[in-house]
């Protein structure tokens, strides 16, 4: 079992999220992007892998795993060694991949970004730490500076003068914009925590430093958990849900996330909807407020 790392917390809260954790943190425990990752061995090939398959993590679980393993078999045996070598005359591997509005042209984009990512800095946590600080509360700065310089990079090869919206600029979410960077705090979990789930592949950046990755699950397994009042999905709501997390686990207020998340996903969670919580295995420590009336 994992150690408790507690803080002052909501109370009674902490047992309970331990219990689930524990019942999640199991390889092939439910259905996820992430074993498509662990089914390399090579450390190179397992960050790129992770950056590919979160980039993608977006709508039903069963298309996001069908996209991740269409683009993975047209980069062979080692995608980091595909990358690597990957020019512009390669595109051509992407032509037949597609997921929801990210056309083939994006994944040949976004696998030109991550060639010159690795020629410029060896590893994507090279390029990451180019931009982040030890010294930071959160991954924010970092995150910030990685999508910039991510998007700075000479994508004509690919796109010629004109880029595609979103295009490639879908994979490199900013803070500042608003928006929670769902996906990117889901490659840096990946990355940095190590569990049954988690890789723990970088030494850059600290579980400490993580930011929840804010999905509708959260958001509804969070507010019924009382850890947001926010009303608003977003940059600022992940930061308070990791915040309420961090009273819990100081050292890896994240370390909850892929059991909310996949609480979430079976429809455990009757919060927000007209089922009842009685499957759900928080149900004692749940904290809805109650709904307003209508008006007449």
């Amino acid at each position: 079992m994992a150690t408790r790392l507690r803080g002052a917390g909501l109370p009674g809260l902490a047992a309970p999220l331990d219990r689930l954790y524990d019942d999640f943190n199991l390889t092939h425990s439910t259905r996820d992007p992430i074993w498509s990752v662990r089914r390399y061995a090579d450390p190179a090939d397992q960050e790129v892998v992770a950056f590919i398959a979160s980039a993608l993590a977006f709508g039903k679980v069963q298309s996001v795993l069908n996209t991740v393993d269409a683009v993975l078999g047209a980069m062979g045996p080692s995608p980091s060694a595909f990358l690597r070598a990957y020019t512009p005359e390669r595109a051509a591997a992407f032509d037949t991949i597609g997921h929801r509005w990210i056309r083939s042209h994006d994944l040949a984009a976004l696998a030109w970004q991550l060639h010159l990512m690795l020629r410029d800095h060896r590893s994507l946590e090279g390029f990451f730490a180019a931009g982040h600080s030890a010294d930071e509360v959160t991954v924010e700065a970092g995150l910030e500076s990685f999508s910039r310089r991510a998007m700075a990079l000479d994508l004509t090869p690919i796109y010629g003068r004109r880029r595609p919206k979103p295009g490639v600029a879908y994979f490199f979410s900013r803070p500042s914009s608003g928006g929670a960077c769902k996906r990117l705090n889901l490659f840096l979990r990946w990355m940095v925590r190590k569990d049954a789930v988690d890789l723990g592949l970088w030494s850059s950046v600290t579980p400490a430093q993580l930011v929840v990755p804010l999905d509708t699950h959260i958001i509804r397994v969070g507010r019924c958990l009382g850890l947001t009042k926010r009303a608003s999905p977003g940059w600022k709501m992940a930061l308070d849900i990791t915040a309420t997390l961090r009273t819990l686990s100081p050292a890896d207020p994240v370390r909850y996330d892929f059991s909310m998340c996949h609480l979430g996903m079976m429809g455990a969670c009757g919060f927000g909807g007209t089922r009842t919580n009685q499957q759900c295995p928080l149900k004692d420590v749940c904290r809805p407020r109650p709904r307003a009336r209508a008006r007449a």
